[in-house]
């Protein structure tokens, strides 16, 4: 402080003379008045300390000035510890007081003494107390979030402390800084039990930053993909079709199954599983089984491997046991059902095909999807064998004789038997006697009397109706069958009771445009024109109604009868007038007899006579009259 008063003393005092002189020079002269001390020499103190030249001067200065270190908030800086409290740390960083740092932030540095140096960060070179406001912390959180940055950058591989378990994840300590770790980046697999990992040092990548709430987000996973993809390029690049390789089944779906081939995923498609047709992969492996399997196909780009589990067997065709020939029986399981047939599968990969035209002898049409049932076991002739082509027919109607080879003896024409009906058509109904043999009665051979609009209004599916049989067409394996035949044609004997011009009482059964089917006597059917439903009355006769009809037609060759009920009432009224004329004849007749017999009594006439005649007369025409 004495150099600097006394530095201060010396410049006051040149500048005083430099000014004294400059106004000397440049103002008028006046007259100079001298004061006290003028004399008095200020480079040298009362401890008669020496003066320094500029040279020195400016060496003193600058030695002074580096005794003053500038920080300001916010700065990360170097000090050394200078004394340990109970509680603290005493920091010395060069300013011009020392710093306090609570012990609390030294935890992972055990063995802590005076002399060591420590990297702090300046909170407050002043606060309000005048303190220096120091902390370890958080200089430690701001170089991990440099290097955090920094290693984001470059993907370098970092070393973290599992700390803690948090909602949807892990707290994970690197560089001294909490970042967090999700739950889908601990594995490749999903993971449940978090605290298994609290406590573990692991490694990790630095997925994601968030710069404004210094935030990180590492992941253990990402670590794991890219082993696993250095796998993958090094398993791809010795990859080659046929190869067999071991893996282990990882995931099972409907298609397939996925598997591990050690760092590379590969799909055993359905297909290439069995020889043998399968429902689900699971009927034959199962998870985390090991299996070896053959490459099939793989693309280097999509990075897709197609394998198989099938082709490391031969083909079942080529090796199908000696005694698999044609004309052989084999047993088979229904594995497949088409409309033209089914196949049965004699051994895993060995199919045959049951068509439908050899599932029985019957000639009647059959639908296999109703015949057969998938699992379903039955026993075959084989009829073709084609190994190349890897094709067989089997036939099961050829497991028993052809019944149609003693048709004659069995079923001769005119015999009579009782069937199943098995189909209705428009047409006819089918009846099956016996397995393979049946025939159809025709819709007009199922009754002399009524005419029907579709067989299933006399008989339904199902039911049993006896037949005769009227004809074998033994080459196209039909049976001609009938069921009226079973009694004699009515139509001859009712020839008499239904003749033409006979009356009959009948209801109405159905009614169109063109007339009305009425419902006769013995269960005869007959047929009405609409212009013979007229009545008296001017009105027609309608359904459900009753009425009397006259027969007009009878066909016995047809078996039809034509009715009427107009012709009723018009033969009455025609009847009628032939009663009438009749009458008026005969009474002109009387009279004509009793003139006559007047006229042979009288000889002679007189006047009275003569009135009488004319009475006579005029009554006599008068009749002849009417009766025209």
């Amino acid at each position: 402080m004495i150099f600097i008063l006394k530095q201060l003393n010396a410049d006051a005092q040149e500048n005083s003379a430099a000014a004294e002189t400059t106004a000397t020079t440049n103002a008028p002269e006046v007259a100079v008045v001298e004061t006290a001390h003028d004399d008095f020499d200020w480079s040298v103190d009362k401890r008669n300390v020496s003066h320094y030249n500029a040279d020195e001067k400016a060496k003193y200065d600058k030695v002074y000035e580096n005794t003053f270190v500038t920080i300001e908030d916010g700065e990360i800086m170097k000090g050394s510890i200078v004394a340990l409290t109970k509680t603290d740390a005493v920091i010395n960083i060069g300013f011009k007081s020392d710093g306090l740092i609570s012990l609390n932030e030294f935890r992972d540095t055990p063995g802590l003494k005076i002399g060591d140096e420590v990297e702090v960060l300046v909170v407050e070179k002043e606060d309000r107390d005048g303190h220096l406001n120091l902390s370890r912390k958080q200089a430690r959180i701001h170089r991990a979030w440099e290097r955090i940055m920094e290693v984001h950058k470059t993907g370098e591989v970092v070393t973290g402390f599992v700390t803690s378990k948090t909602k949807g994840g892990l707290i994970v300590d690197v560089f001294g800084m909490e970042t967090f770790l999700p739950g889908s980046q601990i594995d490749v697999k999903p993971v449940t039990d978090y605290d298994q990992f609290v406590g573990k040092t692991m490694e990790f990548k630095v997925v994601k930053i968030n710069e404004a709430i210094k935030n990180a987000v590492v992941s253990h996973k990402a670590l794991i993909e890219s082993d696993i993809e250095a796998q993958r390029a090094q398993i791809m690049s010795k990859l080659e079709k046929g190869q067999v390789l071991e893996g282990v089944v990882k995931n099972i779906t409907d298609f397939g199954a996925f598997m591990d081939l050690g760092g590379l995923d590969g799909l055993l498609y359905i297909t290439d599983i069995s020889w043998g047709r399968i429902s689900h992969p699971a009927e034959v492996v199962k998870m985390d089984q090991k299996l070896q399997v053959v490459v099939l196909d793989f693309d280097d780009d999509k990075k897709r491997i197609s394998l198989g589990l099938k082709q490391l067997t031969p083909h079942p065709w080529d090796v199908l046991p000696e005694g698999l020939t044609e004309g052989a029986v084999v047993k088979g399981k229904v594995v497949n059902i088409e409309d033209y047939g089914a196949f049965l599968e004699i051994q895993p990969g060995v199919e045959g095909l049951v068509h439908v035209s050899e599932i029985t002898w019957a000639n009647t049409p059959i639908n296999a999807k109703e015949f057969f049932k998938l699992g379903d076991e039955y026993e075959a002739k084989v009829v073709t064998l084609d190994k190349d082509a890897r094709k067989m027919s089997l036939s099961i109607k050829q497991m028993t004789e052809d019944p149609w080879s003693t048709i004659e003896t069995k079923f001769p024409e005119g015999s009579k038997h009782k069937g199943l009906v098995k189909n209705i058509t428009p047409y006819g109904v089918f009846v099956e006697l016996e397995p393979g043999i049946g025939g159809m009665i025709h819709i007009s051979d199922l009754s002399w009397l009524k005419r029907y609009n579709h067989p299933s209004e006399y008989v339904k599916v199902g039911e049993h109706i006896d037949i005769v049989i009227l004809g074998i067409d033994k080459e196209n394996r039909k049976l001609q069958l009938g069921h009226k035949q079973l009694e004699e044609d009515p139509w001859n004997a009712l020839e008499e009771t239904f003749a033409v011009g006979s009356t009959h009482e009948a209801t109405v059964t159905r009614k169109d445009d063109k007339g009305a089917l009425v419902q006769l006597p013995y269960g005869l059917e007959g047929f009405v024109p609409a212009r013979h439903l007229a009545k008296e009355d001017g009105k027609t006769v309608g359904a459900e109604e009753t009425a009397l009809f006259v027969v007009i037609e009878f066909d016995r060759n047809e078996k039809r009868i034509v009715l009427s009920h107009t012709r009723i009432w018009e033969q009455a009224k025609v009847e009628e007038k032939e009663a009438a004329k009749k009458e008026a004849k005969a009474e002109a007749d009387k009279t004509k007899k009793a003139v006559k017999n007047i006229q042979s009594k009288v000889e002679k006439a007189t006047l009275g006579d003569l009135g009488a005649l004319a009475d006579i007369r005029a009554k006599l025409e008068g009749s002849e009259n009417e009766g025209k």
